[in-house]
């Protein structure tokens, strides 16, 4: 993965995150202490009595830290077993996974599908779980697309996956309702209600990039719409001679500079909950995410939550409008390969990994964050409300669908030192000739160590995604 996640982590009283140190380039700022790796260190010792199953979550926020511990408990009830749950923030998850993985991890951990997924199962460092898969209900339970998500290039099943959601745009009924904004049908109504809104004193779109990954939704929505899903993939895979310095690219980063004048104040500081609380504060008019941002929504106030809806990202004016497409990732629970206590916690760590399969288990998660849609087919779609139900229909209805920059391309490609980087030097000057920048990005792709995906040394494509309404 990037740079940074062979690094030490950092743990005070603050996170320095992956995006101040790009900034600053510095490793340890007055009042921290420098540690080994944060998410390392949760592994424990092996000289401590192992419990029954050691579980590693990036679930930090308060709405998914409720769904693991529901979820836990519920096993607990079930088996008699209590995990062990070391939780880590996401972006520290994310960016030190790479040293979690390789040094004292736990027995099983929450990722990500595709690309990602496969990254570190055709590195060594995750556990292949065919036989938890064909235990009774666990693969009749997902559709060819989930089992496509999880399936290694040795065609090996490495996760289970629990939940998806669609990256659409977000708004405050009552303000549009009070302002009497429509919902854009095409780039030219987008571009319109945005100036109208900066002209009503909201700031048209909430923007962040703090963490480093919002931005490439962005990128994604705009490539997927503007050249197709073909194009996107073999750009996220250097596949059949697609490059970055492509004019294809350029002119997404035309149209994307069009947008940016529209974006919140000082964005670069702001991570996404603080973008998504600007949305509940109704100072802004619009903010595009996954729909995991409901959770958000409902901490900060849980009034507002019946206020918010969404729609499609608006046609382009492209052939490629047809398609429809959008990212919807796919969340998944893993078992690594170096956790020290794993064959001692074997049996339950295939129960616990067959237990987040069962619709029942997923729903909790659901409830705790209603922005996770289960991926179980015998999940219990009565308890979704109004917004699921949009989203389900808008991701069925969808013709093709990706997982995310970040998922669908290398992590060492995507990281702080990659993509976020670049997309953040473009950010700083979006109406700057991108030439010299879609350079610097071809040549550190072209620089990456070679990587051969699949035993005849080419990228797998992106897995076809599932259609929602058979879960």
């Amino acid at each position: 993965m990037d740079d940074l996640e062979k690094k030490p982590g950092f743990l005070t009283g603050g996170k320095v995150t992956r995006r101040e140190v790009l900034k600053t380039g510095v490793i340890a700022a007055a009042g921290l202490t420098v540690l080994p790796a944060v998410i390392a260190a949760c592994g424990g010792s092996s000289a401590t009595p192992a419990p029954a199953v050691k579980v590693g979550s990036n679930h930090s926020d308060a709405s998914e830290l409720s769904g693991m511990q529901a979820i836990d408990a519920a096993f607990a009830t079930a088996t008699g077993v209590t995990p062990t749950l070391n939780t880590v923030d996401h972006d520290t998850f994310q960016d030190q996974i790479n040293n979690y993985l390789g040094g004292t991890p736990d027995d099983v951990f929450t990722w990500f599908s595709g690309f990602r997924m496969r990254f570190f199962a055709s590195k060594g460092l995750a556990t292949a779980i065919d036989d938890v898969w064909s235990q009774a209900g666990v693969s009749s339970n997902f559709t060819a697309g989930f089992t496509g998500s999880v399936t290694g290039n040795d065609n090996h099943i490495y996760g289970i996956p629990v939940d998806y959601y669609p990256w659409c745009v977000f708004y405050r009924k009552s303000v549009w309702a009070a302002k009497n904004y429509q919902i854009p049908a095409d780039w030219t109504s987008f571009l319109a209600l945005c100036k109208q809104m900066q002209t009503d004193g909201l700031t048209p779109i909430a923007f962040s990039d703090k963490d480093g990954w919002p931005a490439m939704g962005t990128f994604d929505i705009l490539d997927l719409r503007l050249n197709g899903y073909d194009y996107h993939v073999n750009l996220m895979t250097g596949a059949n001679g697609v490059k970055w310095t492509d004019a294809q690219v350029t002119k997404v980063f035309q149209t994307w500079a069009q947008i940016v004048p529209f974006y919140t104040n000082g964005y670069a500081g702001l991570t996404w909950q603080q973008a998504c609380d600007t949305l509940v504060q109704k100072t802004s008019g619009m903010f595009f995410l996954g729909l995991f941002m409901t959770g958000e929504v409902a901490t900060v106030d849980s009034t507002a939550v019946d206020d918010i809806d969404f729609f499609p990202w608006p046609n382009m004016g492209a052939s490629y409008d047809a398609e429809k497409a959008l990212d919807a990732p796919i969340d998944i629970w893993m078992m690594s390969a170096n956790s020290k206590t794993l064959q001692q916690n074997m049996a339950t760590a295939q129960q616990y990994l067959a237990f987040w399969a069962k619709g029942t288990t997923q729903v909790l998660m659901y409830k705790a964050n209603n922005g996770f849609i289960p991926t179980a087919s015998d999940a219990d779609t009565s308890v979704y409300d109004v917004l699921t139900q949009k989203a389900v229909t808008i991701v069925s209805s969808a013709n093709k669908i990706t997982q995310f920059m970040d998922r669908d391309s290398r992590p060492d490609f995507a990281g702080a030192n990659g993509m976020q980087s670049f997309l953040l030097t473009f950010l700083n000057a979006p109406t700057a000739d991108t030439t010299q920048l879609q350079g610097q990005i071809q040549a550190f792709w072209d620089a990456l160590p070679a990587y051969n995906a699949t035993p005849n040394g080419t990228f797998n494509p992106v897995p076809a995604t599932p259609t929602p309404a058979a879960s």
